[in-house]
């Protein structure tokens, strides 16, 4: 069946599968001292190294979360509750109006309970990047120590981000900077080190690997409290028995990735998007005079309902989806579309395809080939 949503969760890959039977097989707490509790130590510490290497990051700067959505939550509050011990204290929390839920919901939570933290959104371009000049103009204020969010690549329509001049306006004003890297890693290059970010959010599911595991990568000196309070591990910065096998499997596919992939995937989108338009001749894709990431297409059909589209897609066995997955199941006009100025009508429309290290030719053809009998049938309707 083909699966076309690996911007949701991508299919486990067999590096990942077999790294987690063989931690399976370990019984040991990694925080033992006996001989199991070492090997589970050990499998631990040999995926930090291998995540740590994916995105170039000092290994002991990595944090095994419960996924991306826990390590941003983890750089922000986190930031703000130790930034006091650490060049300044946090003030202003900025992230432009495309971030994931994740990001938006933190800061928002971390302004109502927090004092004197000012928040706001950095507006995008219709282009679906996040506005430098409004940025600019935000980090000229003089009132606080700013922290700005801004993702590497947009996880609906996959704009690739100007990080190098966020990062440089950032350092400018004496600010932080926090990259979610969700859905960058594994598709474009992730340096931590070229990005001069303090903080670096990963999560293993969108590679491939497991779900439930993630990491927050931080500088050495970056603000930082701990959020989990009751043991020492990860250096006392979350408390709580690893997760062992979905750490290795993390590891695994961490070890696995390269580049060799990317090329494929874009074949495979513009082939998908060229037969989209043979289909739906005023079919629009959102985000396409911008660079985006290989995999990802976010188009609307215009007069037709992204819930009509996913039921017929979804009864042909084609699996897609209509935006963000953190949303409880409910399709909904997304953030991210409002943001660009796409109105609420044509954003109601909207789907994304995202390919994944196992799509094929024969997923695109089959997911074109129910598109269009999907038009061919509204257009039945309409002539009836």
């Amino acid at each position: 069946m083909p699966y076309l949503d690996h911007n949701a969760t991508s299919t486990l890959r067999p590096e990942a599968r077999a790294a987690m039977a063989r931690a399976c097989q370990i019984h040991g707490n990694p925080s033992s001292v006996h001989r199991s509790g070492r090997v589970a130590r050990a499998l631990v510490e040999d995926a930090r190294e291998q995540v740590a290497r994916l995105v170039n990051a000092n290994p002991a700067n990595v944090i095994f979360t419960s996924g991306g959505t826990e390590a941003n939550a983890l750089a922000l509050w986190g930031a703000v509750h130790g930034s006091a011990e650490s060049g300044g204290l946090v003030r202003r929390l900025y992230a432009s109006a495309i971030e994931h839920d994740s990001i938006l919901g933190t800061m928002n939570a971390i302004a109502v309970r927090a004092t004197g933290i000012r928040r706001a959104q950095v507006p995008a371009t219709r282009d679906g990047a996040v506005d430098l000049d409004a940025l600019r103009d935000l980090m000229r204020e003089s009132s606080g120590r700013a922290l700005v969010a801004v993702m590497a690549a947009n996880n609906e329509t996959g704009v690739v981000q100007p990080i190098a001049e966020v990062s440089k306006l950032v350092r400018q004003h004496d600010g932080l900077l926090l990259v979610d890297a969700v859905q960058a890693c594994g598709k474009i290059a992730t340096d931590f080190a070229a990005l001069d970010a303090d903080y670096l959010t990963v999560s293993a599911h969108k590679l491939g690997g497991p779900q439930g595991v993630g990491a927050l990568v931080m500088k050495e000196d970056a603000p930082f409290a701990a959020q989990i309070h009751g043991g020492g591990q990860e250096r006392s910065r979350r408390a709580g028995t690893e997760n062992v096998a979905g750490i290795a499997g993390f590891g695994g596919v961490a070890k696995a990735i390269g580049d060799d992939n990317i090329s494929r995937l874009e074949m495979l989108r513009n082939v998908f998007e060229s037969g989209l338009r043979n289909c739906f001749p005023a079919a629009i894709v959102f985000g396409h005079n911008s660079q985006r990431t290989a995999n990802t297409s976010n188009f609307a059909l215009p007069g037709i309902a992204a819930e009509t589209a996913l039921i017929a897609l979804d009864l042909d066995g084609v699996m897609v989806s209509s935006g963000a997955a953190c949303s409880s199941g409910k399709v909904k006009p997304s953030h991210v579309l409002k943001a660009m100025g796409v109105p609420d009508d044509l954003a109601r429309s909207a789907l994304r395809v995202s390919l994944g290290w196992d799509s094929s030719e024969s997923d695109v053809d089959a997911t074109l080939a129910s598109l269009g009998k999907l038009g061919t049938r509204i257009s039945a309707r309409k002539a009836a």
